[in-house]
């Protein structure tokens, strides 16, 4: 079952158990979906979770803002959704495991220190597209050519 199909049995789930926050995540998800379709870049698996990972930043941000105006309740329907899209994601890997693959590929690529932070991050990015935030990877890339 591809990602479109589990999305629309997902909506369908949630009309019937009347659970709106998660209704409005799912639909939109959908749209999100529809774009891609029409996009001329067409749909794969690494851009649908490309879109997830956008549309999950977006609203963190969103939530962040709203916390900063003293909204809670706008911020929990954004946090919500976030989770809601997360569940749609691969497994994300820990820090731990993303520190592992950094190790292996500066010792591939024999960088020294942070001038070298280019090189991993090119090939760390490719690498652990989808299972790891930039964010993530880039603190630890930092971290690791500064030691």
């Amino acid at each position: 079952m591809n990602l479109e199909e589990q999305i629309n049995a997902d909506i369908k789930k949630a009309m019937l158990a009347k659970e709106s926050g998660k209704l409005e995540a799912l639909r939109a998800i959908k749209a999100a979906l529809l774009l891609l379709k029409t996009s001329p870049e067409g749909t794969s698996e690494a851009i649908e979770i490309k879109t997830l990972q956008k549309m999950i930043k977006q609203r963190k941000e969103t939530a962040e803002l709203y916390i900063n105006q003293q909204r809670k309740d706008l911020a929990d329907t954004e946090l919500a959704q976030a989770t809601v899209i997360e569940a749609y994601l691969p497994k994300q890997m820990s820090e731990d495991e993303v520190k592992e693959e950094v190790q292996k590929v500066i010792q591939q690529v024999g960088a020294a220190g942070p001038g070298d932070f280019g090189k991993v991050m090119g090939i760390m990015s490719k690498q652990l597209a989808g299972k790891v935030d930039g964010k993530t990877i880039s603190q630890v890339v930092k971290q690791m050519l500064s030691n």
